[in-house]
């Protein structure tokens, strides 16, 4: 016969787990607007509207850190760079709060 044994947990796996998913949802969106940019998607679309809004304020200080001529390369590394950014710093906080 199998005994089951229930441990309390302090729910900081959790908390680590949710902080990294918010990480990736921001860089997720940042992405999504690097490729709405890339494959010339038309930002009078609602849809893309949305994304850019979202993505505008979760870029930080990114855009217009590397002035770059090519309007779509200064994109993807402005943003791109952004993306990275919530994804390293969500990753350490979230093993700081495990």
């Amino acid at each position: 016969m199998t005994t089951r044994r229930w441990y309390a947990t302090r729910g900081t796996g959790t908390a680590a787990r949710i902080v990294s998913g918010i990480g990736a949802l921001f860089a997720l969106i940042l992405v999504v607007y690097i490729c709405l940019i890339i494959f010339g998607a038309n930002m009078a679309n609602a849809f893309a509207r949305f994304i850019q809004s979202m993505a505008e304020p979760l870029a930080l200080f990114f855009p217009g850190l590397f002035p770059i001529a090519n309007a779509t390369l200064a994109v993807i590394v402005n943003y791109g760079l952004a993306a990275l950014f919530w994804i390293v710093v969500t990753g350490i906080i979230a093993r700081a709060i495990a």
